[in-house]
């Protein structure tokens, strides 16, 4: 079985985070569309899928005729497991009307960020606080019973009271699902540019840290389990799709800047989307392709499974790299950053702090 993930890269508006914005290009989306039903057609790869997810960028942004047409294609070219898990990130303020008619979706993914819409206009996103509320009533009445809320915390000037309500107001939303990320200042972004003309200032890192601790605390106390370090789920309900990727089960990327996955090898299409609509239209895959060696495979099992409450299985490892991993990790233990159990290395509460740091001294040299 494998993941089949699509990339849409087209965005609502211009956002301070991300620095996407809405391709208006006559008829890209369309051609987008059509490119990536062809991609499926020119890869050789027809596995099982158990997971299907559109995102990186904004699905909703296609028309109902475009989501036809490529869910249509998806079921035609591959087989699709029963119970396939379905996600579609849509914004708040536009959910398909009548998405589960026309859809297969079964799992939507909503970036509220925040409850505040000042803080909603300083990233400069359309919705509202309000929007938000109102498109999960709108999705549970249409029918989707997994939502899952992304939420953003560390705003400059934003205090431990401003989280704690954003936190409450997620948790009477009542979603199956939440993930929450400190705002990070990406090098290219137009808020790294507001950081270093000195317009914005950052939060403390003893703020910071005080905030990932109240969100843990919260959301688990309310049920949820932390099961990685940003995502937190109720019971039954974790994400199926990105649990695969921290597990190492192997997807398939479509569309402009997507990546897949394949055990030995990593796929990478190009970013540019006109690109890779030309490529795509003239019949030729425009990726590369990397082998990936011993090293390489076991920097990327620390990466991703240490993320998980579950850790890493020292049984998954060859012995030469068990050790070195066991080798690197004593110090941590010693000091109650990582903790081995049953077969399994984890990261503590403490060491989820500087998990990083922990995660990069385990990795080969």
């Amino acid at each position: 079985m494998a993941g089949l993930y699509i990339h849409i890269p087209f965005c609502a508006s211009r956002c301070i985070y991300c620095g996407f914005y809405s391709t208006t290009l006559p008829g890209l989306r369309d051609r987008y569309v059509e490119a990536l039903c062809r991609e499926m057609e020119l890869r050789p790869e027809r596995p099982e899928l158990s997971t299907i997810y559109l995102g990186g960028g904004t699905p909703s942004q296609l028309t109902p005729a475009q989501l036809d047409r490529l869910f249509s294609y998806i079921y035609k070219v591959y087989p699709v497991r029963a119970g396939a898990e379905v996600t579609m990130e849509c914004n708040p303020d536009d959910i398909p009307e009548g998405l589960p008619r026309h859809l297969p979706v079964n799992r939507v993914s909503m970036g509220a960020q925040t409850f505040d819409d000042g803080r909603l206009h300083f990233l400069r996103r359309r919705h509202t606080a309000t929007e938000v509320d109102r498109a999960v009533d709108a999705l549970r009445r249409q029918g989707i019973n997994n939502i899952s809320i992304d939420l953003m915390f560390g705003f400059p000037g934003e205090t431990l009271d401003d989280w704690q309500h954003d936190l409450t107001h997620a948790l009477h939303l009542q979603p199956e699902h939440l993930s929450a990320y400190s705002l990070m200042y990406e090098e290219g972004t137009p808020l790294h540019g507001l950081l270093a003309k000195k317009k914005v200032e950052e939060i403390s890192e003893e703020l910071s840290l005080t905030m990932y601790d109240t969100l843990v605390d919260r959301l688990t106390a309310a049920g949820y389990e932390h099961y990685e370090i940003s995502n937190f789920a109720r019971p039954g309900f974790r994400s199926r799709h990105n649990s695969s990727y921290w597990q190492g089960v192997p997807y398939i990327g479509l569309g402009a800047a997507a990546h897949s996955y394949a055990i030995d090898t990593r796929q990478w299409n190009v970013a540019d989307v006109l690109q890779y609509i030309r490529a795509i239209e003239q019949g030729r895959l425009p990726s590369e392709t990397e082998q990936l060696d011993d090293n390489t495979k076991y920097d990327e099992l620390v990466m991703t499974r240490l993320r998980t409450s579950e850790g890493i299985a020292l049984e998954e490892l060859a012995p030469a790299y068990r050790d070195y991993l066991l080798r690197n990790a004593q110090d941590y233990l010693n000091r109650s950053l990582l903790r081995l159990e049953d077969g399994r290395l984890r990261l503590t509460r403490a060491g989820i702090s500087i998990s990083n740091t922990v995660m990069s001294n385990l990795m080969h040299d």
